[in-house]
């Protein structure tokens, strides 16, 4: 019985989810290993749904251990810095001040990301842990004879 119960838990992983490289405890679950990798996605495509857009690129990552399983990435806003104050456009002439101006934001965000940090406001981390429903109303479960019979 004892070794039945240890070879059950070969079966199970644990997964974590990171953002921008840092591993959320809060969001950690324990799967299956063969259903690790699907429920993985789902939950890096939900959290990208609910994490608001920063100024620079958000990575979110489904592991186990080392491994990544899932990837999804939140693109960062962009600012148009080829437009002046004035409403004037960086136009005409010489290209290499459009692509100084841009190597310039790129740099900006390149630091940014690496100074900054994604936090979780509360609502997005109870929609992130919120479990799926399930299919169907739960209250017609089959065997439900007190269902059954007023049914007919």
């Amino acid at each position: 019985e004892n070794e039945q119960r240890w070879r059950r838990n070969d079966k199970l992983v644990k997964v974590d989810v990171a953002l921008n490289g840092e591993v959320v405890n809060a969001l950690s679950f324990v799967s299956e290993k063969h259903d690790a990798q699907k429920r993985g996605r789902k939950a890096a495509e939900k959290l990208r749904k609910l994490v608001p857009r920063q100024l620079f690129e958000v990575v979110i990552q489904a592991k186990i251990g080392t491994k990544a399983i899932a990837r999804e990435r939140i693109p960062p806003f962009r600012k148009d810095v080829l437009t002046t104050k004035g409403g004037k456009s960086v136009g005409g002439g010489d290209i290499t001040r459009k692509k100084k101006l841009l190597e310039k934001q790129k740099a900006g965000k390149k630091r940014q990301k690496t100074v900054a940090n994604v936090e979780l406001d509360q609502d997005c981390l109870w929609a992130a842990l919120a479990m799926p429903t399930p299919v169907g109303n739960p209250t017609n479960a089959p065997g439900d004879k007190k269902q059954e019979s007023s049914s007919r």
